[in-house]
């Protein structure tokens, strides 16, 4: 690692990493099923057209996502992740909270490894933790892609 401070979180972000940081172990786990819970369906035109959706190979569990700028200049994000992938799919809930309407160079800014200040590893397997890197890699090379568009 560099001694370089990383770059800083978005607000949004970094008062859910500081709470999962903070909170206790048992806790910690609770916090990420009740995001599984928020987790917002798909658009009806994504569920019409899952073609559109970008899947994430890495991951252990089925994981497809698709953001979409809005009139404002923020990213929008979508995912599509099964009930049975509570940890995941929490996850996906935390990104979907602090980071739907942030700019595209906000998200891009976002360290890779964010998700490790969380506290997660010991709540989550080594393979589940690449997973997560490997959605916050493809949501930003999506961002990255539309922002050109």
């Amino acid at each position: 690692m560099s001694d370089s401070a990383p770059a800083p979180l978005p607000e949004k972000l970094q008062s859910i990493v500081t709470m999962f940081r903070s909170a206790p172990k048992a806790l910690r786990l609770q916090a990420l099923l009740e995001y599984s819970k928020k987790l917002p369906g798909l658009p009806e035109k994504y569920i019409e057209h899952p073609e559109f959706l970008q899947p994430v190979p890495e991951c252990t569990s089925p994981f497809f996502l698709v953001t979409e700028r809005d009139d404002a200049g923020g990213v929008n994000l979508y995912f599509k992740v099964p009930e049975e992938a509570p940890t995941v799919r929490g996850y996906a809930g935390i990104l979907h909270e602090a980071l739907s309407g942030a700019t595209p160079d906000e998200i891009l800014s976002i360290p890779d490894q964010f998700y490790m200040d969380m506290g997660l590893t010991e709540l989550i397997t080594p393979m589940r933790l690449r997973g997560m890197g490997a959605i916050l890699m493809r949501l930003k090379n999506d961002v990255r892609e539309h922002a050109q568009a």
